[in-house]
This record gives C-alpha cells, structure tokens and sequence, in this order.
C-alpha cells in the first residue's frame, strides 16, 4: 500500500503545521501548569475548519477525508496533545457520531454549528462501574412522553466542562442488556444536567476532563440518536473511528520526543564531543524512528480503509496499541537522552511523558484493543 500525499493533503498537513507552531505552541507549557482550556486556540481552529474535517460541507464541515484528518492530528497533537484530543473529540466521536446517525433535524440544529467549531462536542459513556465494559451503563433514560428523563453518572468525560452539546449513552430498557440502550444529545443547560469539579491530571492537563451528573434531565425524544436500543452500537461503531484519531495523537507525542531527542543529542556534549557520537544514543534514535514510522503506517492504513468504505476497526485497534506503545517509549527514551534535563518543565519532554500515557488507556484500553484485534483474527474465515 502506498501513501502518495494528494496536494490538498499536504496543504493541510502545512496548514496544521504552522498553526500549531503560531498559534498553540506559544502558550502550551503555561496553559499545561495552570490546566487551562484553549478556549480562543479552539475558536480559531472551527474558523479553521479543523472541528469538522470530515463532516460535508452542506453540514459546516470541510469535507475531508480521513487521511487528511490524521495528518493534521499529528502536527496539533505534536505541539500540543491536550489540544489533540479536544479536535479529536469533536471530530471522530461527536461530528462522526451524528453525521451517520442522526435524524436530519439533529444534523440541522446540532452537527451544523459542531463542524463549523460554533459548539464543542462531548462523548458520555464511561461511568463509575462501566469503563472498559462498556455493558454495564447504570444511567438511564425513561420516556415521558415527549422526554426522556435521564438519572445517572458519567465520568472521565473529555470537553465535560465546555462542551455545549453531549452525547450520552443511557439505558431505556433494562431488560434487554446491551441491546436496551440508547444515545441521546443533551445540550448544557438543561434543567437536571450538571458537572462535578475537573480532574486534576497527570497529563493533557489543558484539557477539562470530568464527571457528568442527570438528575430527572428531561431531553426532548427528538434528541435521540438513531433509535432505541441502538446507543450500543453506535457507541462502538463510533469509538473505532475515535481510534484512529488517537492513535495520531500519540504519534504526534512520539514524533515530537524523537526530535526533541534528535536535536539535544546534537548539542549536548560528554566526554568532548556530541553526544549523537555515541552508539548508544544512535541505537535509541534508530529505534524510536522505526517505532514512529510503524505507527504512522498502521494509522494511514487504517484511515485509507475508512475512506475506502471498508471495513477498518480491526486496523484501527492495531494502530491505537501500537501508536500509544511506542508514544510512551519514545517519550521515555527522549528522557534519558535528556538526561537530568528531561525530568524538568524547562525541556517539554517530560509533559511528552505525561500526555503519552492517556493514549494507552482512553477510547479503550491497549488490553481492550488486543481483545478486539483477537477476535477478528478468530473470525475470520
């Protein structure tokens, strides 16, 4: 398979590129210490067109294709990966999500204004006793008529503090498992919706990440997705593109280490000379530029299938382990190259670190992905 970049890909990859460095780099390391949202970084990138990449543009998207997503997800994610996930976010699971699945008046009145990075978009499925199984939702959704009425708890939800619109997975049938369970679009605002406190976090810190709270939230029936008993699949139809985004975003951290690395190895000298002398070194560099490489390869192929219309979840989850592996190795190694001046804020790999190891554990864990990847190679004929 090869990769030969349209002109209009790489346009977008550049665009990406000088964005990220104009505009995100800049306040990165501040807005990381304090844990602020890149409320106008965010405004600029809808104005952009980078919120809506995939969507047609007769629904204020910019009528990507997947390829062209992940590239500029690398350049953003390389600069800044709480920014990353935030366009992730709102692109492969929201944008995504109500594009294919929506009723043209959810498309009219909320997947509109979210391409066109008007609104900002969550994904609520996650709760305290369903994480990686996903089965087990205990918020639920009772018809009242013209509503549903949601009771319940989300947790670790990305844009949970500045999302105007959320998609929640709630159960409207107990008795029928997974199958009894549905989606819906909750705007903020509405009466019985509200959040709990952020979490102070490890990484991607400029991002909000909280839990949600329904307490009798009544939501208009016309706000749910697709049908009933349809919120499971969605939520894992949707999720395999999501993988795809993230596993761009931690190449972006893996390709930011290894250059990082490249370039202190280049000034920093030991025993009289570079240290990009040593074989040591030179094996480390090596070594995370394959890992990189591998994973944008196992990432394109994936896009390159999503665009093709066939199917691509098994490569999605290939490319989410792999790409999340090696964006933690690749930090570690940029710290040891660093030395002492990798476990300060002064020489950014150590925040490489720290945002690397979200990308193993959310829109599935690694060990969830190889489940996933297990099961296809079983079913296949």
């Amino acid at each position: 398979m090869e990769f030969n970049f349209t002109e209009e890909q790489l346009m977008i990859q550049e665009s990406a590129r000088d964005f990220a460095q104009n505009e995100i780099a800049p306040s990165a390391v501040e807005r990381d210490i304090k844990a602020e949202f890149p409320y106008e970084i965010v405004k600029k990138m809808g104005e952009l067109g980078f919120m809506g990449m995939m969507v047609p543009p007769e629904f204020g998207g910019a009528g990507l294709d997947t390829v062209s997503y992940v590239l500029a997800m690398i350049e953003i994610s390389k600069v800044d990966a709480s920014v990353g996930v935030i366009m992730s976010v709102n692109n492969s699971l929201v944008c995504y999500g109500l594009e294919k699945y929506g009723s043209p008046y959810i498309k009219e009145k909320y997947l509109i204004p979210l391409a066109k990075g008007e609104k900002l978009g969550a994904f609520a499925l996650s709760e305290p006793e369903a994480g990686s199984d996903a089965t087990k939702q205990k918020t639920t959704a009772d018809k009242d008529g013209n509503y549903y009425v949601l009771n319940g708890i989300k947790n670790w939800i990305t844009n949970g503090t500045t999302a105007d619109y959320v998609l929640v997975m709630a159960t409207t049938d107990k008795s029928k498992g997974h199958k009894g369970i549905s989606t819906f679009v909750v705007e903020k605002g509405y009466e019985g919706f509200g959040h709990g406190v952020k979490e102070d976090k490890l990484g991607i810190r400029s991002s909000d990440t909280c839990s949600l709270t329904f307490e009798n939230c009544r939501v208009p029936a016309q706000n749910l997705v697709w049908e009933e008993g349809k919120g499971f699949n969605f939520a894992m139809n949707t999720l395999n593109g999501g993988r795809i985004g993230i596993a761009a975003q931690a190449i972006g951290i893996a390709e930011a280490s290894l250059e990082a690395a490249l370039k202190y190895s280049k000034q920093r000298k030991a025993f009289g000379q570079e240290i990009a002398n040593f074989q040591a070194i030179q094996f480390k560099l090596a070594d995370m530029a394959v890992k990189v490489d591998a994973a944008k390869l196992l990432t394109l192929k994936a896009a390159a299938l999503k665009d093709a219309a066939k199917p691509y979840y098994k490569e999605a989850a290939m490319a989410k382990l792999y790409a999340s592996k090696i964006a933690v190795e690749c930090a570690l190694e940029a710290i040891q190259i660093h030395g002492g001046y990798g476990y300060v804020r002064e020489y950014l790999v150590e925040r490489y670190l720290r945002d690397a190891k979200i990308t193993e554990i959310y829109e599935g864990t690694s060990e969830i992905q190889r489940i996933v990847i297990a099961r296809a190679l079983l079913d296949q004929k």
